[in-house]
Parts: structure tokens; sequence; C-alpha cells
């Protein structure tokens, strides 16, 4: 069993005991509360504004990577990144290898005025409702981790809740999948999932096949203005950055150097 098979099995373990804990009818009042207050947040729109737009992420831990960050309040980080102009937030929501919760995610939402994405491994219709319930304007689809019938309603029902969704992929096979998909949003993750490695030029090799219209965002490995620079010159559209962003003992500042931002 590879790493992502591993994430997906205890992922399906623990939507199995939140079902048990609440019922999806419960989420599915929730989410119809919150729609009846228009409290939405254009995720994609975000990413569409000119120039290279960062997705700033709070991530605690990863497979990869052990512990990132210990002792640090999520709403001063998220609150730093917007101060920082970031575009948008991304908050992982997995709990047994990246240290996070929900109750992360309805955080962020109560301090920060950005679009979040609930990054996590969602498999199951039960977690688009619980993105929905929890605050989220958008959700990670990872194409290596679906069957191409359960990509497709997963990524219908988001359609459904108002929830953005993109759409990650890693090779080309998965890319075909996403474009005849209709996705607005393709993520280019140039981690391996199944062996952890990271190659960057994984999201130039890809964003040449990539037709007009979709949102491209690069996602894993790049930490620096000079990587950044060249994602814009290619034409990618958005930046996703946790872990140097995290790591950094100034968050608002190593934020500010990507986003050019000034004090």
């Amino acid at each position: 069993m590879n790493v992502l098979e591993g994430i997906i099995a205890t992922t399906r373990l623990d939507v199995a005991e939140r079902r048990r804990r609440t019922p999806v009818a419960e989420l599915q009042r929730q989410v119809a509360e919150r729609a009846a207050t228009g409290d939405r947040r254009s995720f994609a729109g975000a990413l569409r504004a000119p120039g290279l737009s960062v997705i700033a992420e709070h991530k605690r831990s990863s497979p990869s990577a052990g512990v990132i960050r210990t002792g640090s309040e999520l709403a001063a980080v998220v609150s730093a990144y917007e101060r920082a102009g970031a575009a948008a937030l991304s908050i992982l929501t997995e709990e047994r290898n990246f240290g996070g919760t929900l109750d992360d995610l309805r955080a962020a939402r109560a301090v920060a005025l950005l679009p979040l994405l609930r990054k996590d491994f969602v498999v199951d219709p039960y977690q688009v409702y619980e993105a929905g319930a929890a605050g989220a304007d958008a959700i990670l689809l990872i194409v290596a981790a679906l069957e191409p019938t359960a990509l497709s309603e997963l990524h219908a029902l988001a359609g459904e809740l108002e929830l953005a969704a993109l759409v990650e992929v890693h090779d080309a096979h998965e890319l075909e999948l996403a474009v005849n998909l209709g996705a607005e949003l393709i993520g280019v993750n140039n981690r391996d999932l199944t062996t952890l490695r990271v190659d960057t030029e994984r999201t130039f090799a890809l964003r040449e096949l990539i037709p007009a219209g979709p949102i491209v965002v690069a996602e894993s490995g790049f930490s620096t203005p000079e990587q950044l620079a060249r994602l814009a010159g290619a034409g990618i559209d958005a930046v996703l950055v946790g872990e140097a962003l995290m790591r950094s003992p100034d968050v608002e500042a190593a934020c500010r150097a990507l986003t050019g931002v000034a004090v």
C-alpha cells in the first residue's frame, strides 16, 4: 500500500465515524442555513485577478515533512496571510497526517475575509456537505484518489452546493479526465502522492497541455519570488504555498515576499 492508498483508507474510516456522530441530514440543514445567509466568497474569482495569485496554506505537519510548525495560533497565521496580500487561503483539515481539523476551517472563516479551500482527501459526498457546513468556498478533488464516476459525482455535488472544486492532477491522463470533466480550476501537484517526491517541472510540462479556459494552480515545491516569476511567465494563474510559509519565523513577511505587497 502506497502513501496515498493508506491516507484514503484511513480517511474512509474517519468519515464513517464522523457520519455516526453527525448524520448527513444535519450537515444538509447547516448548508441550507448558510446558503440562506448568502455567505459566499468566490474562490475562482479571487484567482482570476491579474497576475499570479498566491493561495497561502495553513498546515501543521505532513507525511513528507513531519511537524512543520507548533505553538502558533491559526487565527494569527491566516490573518498574517490576509494582510500580506494572499488571494485565498487553503486550510488543511485532515487530522491523522496533517494535524488539521474542520474546526480549523471554522476558525479561519471567523477571522479572515478571503475565500477558503478545504484541503483534504475528499472521497465521499459526506465530506462535501461537511465542507459547506464548516465554511469552505472550495474543495479539493484529487483525480488520483477517485474513480472517474466518483470524481464526476463529487464535482457535480460541489457545484450544487455552490462550492468551487480544485481538481488536482499529476500526469497527462489525469489532466485529460479533469478537462473532460469541465473543471474550472485545475491544480497541478508536483508531489507524487505515492512516493512523496517533488518535481517542479511537472507544472510546466502539463501547462502546455491545458486548453484555454480553466484556472491553473501550481502546487508543491515553490517557495521563492524567482520561482513565482517563472510560473507567471508560463501562464500559471495561481500558486499554492504552504510549508515554506509555515516554516518561516515571520509568516507575514514570508508571504509578502511572494505577493510583492509592501508593508
